[in-house]
C-alpha cells in the first residue's frame, strides 16, 4: 500500500478487529480457546495500527495536498473520526485484557478522545460551509463521527472513579458531553438517512455494507450508557437509565434484521464487490454483540447472551471474509 493512497477508512479495520477481540474474550466463557484468540487479535491490531498510522503520517508530511483533499471528500471525510475511535477501542481492549496497564489504556483514551472531538468538529464544519454534499452522498457512513463520540465513554467511564478533584470533574464532563453529542447526532443522521432510503434511489452496491453501520451507535450507545450509569455515583435511580438502554438495544434488533435482509437482497440482485466498505460489516456487529452481552448481565436474562453468541458467529464470518478478500486483493489474486 502506498502512503499517498492511504485513506482514514482503514482505521475502521482497527475498530473492527478490536471489537472482535473484545467479543472473543467475552465468549471465552463458552469456548476457552477464544481467550488466546482474543490476545492474538489484540497484538495483530496493534501491529496494524502502527502500520496504518505510519502511512498516514507519511501522507500528511509528503502528500499533504492529498491528505487535506480527503477532508472535502463527501464520504472519506467521515472516516477521519475512525482514527480516534480506533484508539478508543484499543483502550477498551487493554482494560479487558491487561489488569495492570492503566497508563497505556488512559493514554490511548486521551489521544482517542482528542482526535475524535477534533475531527468530529472539523468534518461537519467543512460540510456546513461548503456545498459539495449532495443527497446521493448520504449513506450510513455519516454515522462514523457520531459513533466515535459515543465510544468515548466505553473506556472513559472506567477512569471516572480513579481520579479526584478537577480531573475527576473533567473526565465526567468529557464522558457525558461525548455520549450526548454522539447520541443526538445519531438521531439527526438517522432522520436524514431514512429520508434518503425511502425517498431517493437505493444505495449503490459498493455501499451496501454501510447499512450495518447503523448498529454501531445503537450497540456502542447501549454499552456506553450502562457503563456511565454504573460508574456515576451521583446517579441515584440507575434503573431508569438501564431501562432506556434496554429499549435502545431492542431497536437494534430491528436494524439487525433490516441489515441482514438488505445484504441478502443486494447479494442476489446486484452483488456486493469487495471494497473497504466491507469494514462496515465488522465493528457495528461487534458493538451490538457487546451491548447484547452487557444487557444480559444487567437484566440477568441468559437467553439474550445466547442470542449475542449466535450473532458472534456472523461476526467471525464477516471478519475472516473481509480480511481474506483484503489479502487476496493486495497480493493480486483476486
Amino acid at each position: 500500500m502506498k502512503a499517498k493512497e492511504f485513506q482514514p477508512s482503514w482505521f475502521a479495520g482497527i475498530m473492527g478487529t478490536g471489537i472482535f477481540s473484545i467479543t472473543s474474550l467475552i465468549f471465552s466463557q463458552y469456548f476457552s480457546f477464544l481467550r488466546s484468540f482474543s490476545y492474538f487479535l489484540f497484538y495483530l491490531n496493534i501491529l496494524l495500527f502502527i502500520i496504518f498510522l505510519s502511512l498516514w503520517i507519511v501522507k500528511f508530511f509528503i502528500f499533504k495536498k492529498d491528505f487535506l483533499k480527503d477532508f472535502y471528500h463527501p464520504l472519506v471525510s467521515n472516516f477521519f473520526s475512525a482514527f480516534g475511535a480506533a484508539m478508543l477501542v484499543i483502550s477498551a481492549n487493554i482494560q479487558m485484557l491487561f489488569n495492570n496497564s492503566f497508563s497505556f489504556s488512559f493514554g490511548f483514551w486521551i489521544a482517542g478522545t482528542f482526535f475524535t472531538i477534533l475531527f468530529g468538529i472539523i468534518t461537519p464544519f467543512i460540510m456546513f460551509k461548503e456545498n459539495h454534499i449532495k443527497l446521493d452522498h448520504i449513506c450510513p457512513a455519516f454515522f462514523i463521527p457520531p459513533v466515535a463520540f459515543i465510544v468515548i465513554p466505553i473506556p472513559g467511564s472506567f477512569f471516572i472513579n480513579h481520579f479526584q478533584g478537577w480531573v475527576n470533574d473533567f473526565i465526567i464532563f468529557i464522558n457525558y458531553f461525548s455520549w450526548g453529542t454522539g447520541f443526538f447526532l445519531f438521531l439527526i443522521m438517522s432522520a436524514i438517512s431514512m429520508y434518503r432510503f425511502i425517498l431517493h434511489h437505493p444505495l449503490p452496491n459498493i455501499m451496501a455494507p454501510t447499512i450495518w453501520v447503523n448498529l454501531g451507535p445503537i450497540g456502542a450507545g447501549t454499552t456506553a450508557l450502562i457503563k456511565l450509569t454504573k460508574a456515576s455515583n451521583f446517579i441515584i435511580s440507575k434503573d431508569v437509565f438501564y431501562g432506556f438502554s434496554f429499549l435502545l438495544w431492542g431497536y437494534g434488533i430491528w436494524w439487525l434484521l433490516m441489515a441482514i435482509s438488505l445484504t441478502i437482497y443486494y447479494s442476489k440482485k446486484m452483488k456486493i464487490p469487495f471494497t473497504l466498505s466491507w469494514f462496515a460489516f465488522i465493528f457495528p456487529t461487534g458493538a451490538y454483540i457487546t451491548a447484547t452481552h452487557t444487557i444480559s448481565l444487567i437484566f440477568k436474562i441468559k437467553f439474550i447472551d445466547y442470542f449475542g453468541f449466535i450473532i458472534y458467529f456472523l461476526l467471525v464470518f464477516f471478519w475472516f471474509a473481509t480480511f481474506f478478500n483484503l489479502l487476496n486483493k493486495k497480493t493480486g489474486n483476486s
